[in-house]
């Protein structure tokens, strides 16, 4: 009967540590980096936004950390050619060196072929950036969505697993990954994540979670 107790204690513990870690990511503060953030609740939904600008920008989660496992968020984007890549960095040193996986949400539903193949996107920044992996690794590290048509201006749900060398990237809660690559940083040293945004690009986010 005791030992029964001591593993129900255990149990309870583990679980009340992880929705700590839950809870902690969706309240958790930004430190921003060539953005400005601003934080709104809108219809119960706590919302992380992120202004236009020129180039990439960050907001990184100031006390959530990430080596492997599993990311969780949701996201929003505009229906503006060339105006929409929103995402989430992880694996972070600083603001220049991370890797990525993001979106293009303008191509969500394009009836142009090649564009439509151009809707999810790996990159490991500075030297992997997507130009340098569409040059060299032609639709290796890009690729469609496979879920149900998703709007360019619906939120829509991210999750991507990190293990190992691999990553795959689920939308919507999808059981076939929209992408799955073999990640460029084999040995991340940096443990920053955050929202991210491409260049000429706002976007909405809320609800990160990390989990093993």
């Amino acid at each position: 009967m005791k030992h029964f107790q001591i593993l129900f204690a255990l149990t309870c513990f583990s679980f009340l540590m992880a929705f700590a870690q839950e809870s902690k990511a969706q309240q958790s503060e930004y430190i921003s980096h060539n953005r400005t953030v601003e934080q709104v609740k809108e219809k119960e939904k706590s919302i992380v936004r992120l202004s236009e600008g020129t180039g990439a920008g960050v907001a990184w989660a100031k006390d959530l950390f990430f080596s492997e496992g599993t990311i969780e968020f949701e996201a929003k984007g505009r229906d503006v050619m060339q105006k929409s890549f929103i995402g989430v960095a992880f694996h972070g040193i600083d603001n220049d060196t991370y890797e990525s996986v993001y979106f293009r949400p303008f191509n969500f539903q394009s009836t142009d072929s090649v564009r439509r193949i151009h809707a999810v996107q790996y990159s490991f920044e500075p030297k992997f950036g997507f130009q340098q992996l569409r040059n060299t690794h032609k639709d290796k590290y890009e690729s469609g969505i496979n879920s149900p048509i998703v709007k360019a201006t619906d939120w829509f749900h991210v999750k991507i697993e990190v293990k190992g060398n691999s990553i795959k990237v689920f939308l919507n809660g999808s059981e076939v990954p929209c992408l799955e690559v073999t990640t460029l940083n084999p040995n991340p040293a940096g443990k920053k994540i955050g929202f991210w945004v491409g260049n000429n690009s706002n976007g909405d986010f809320a609800n990160l979670r990390i989990s093993k």
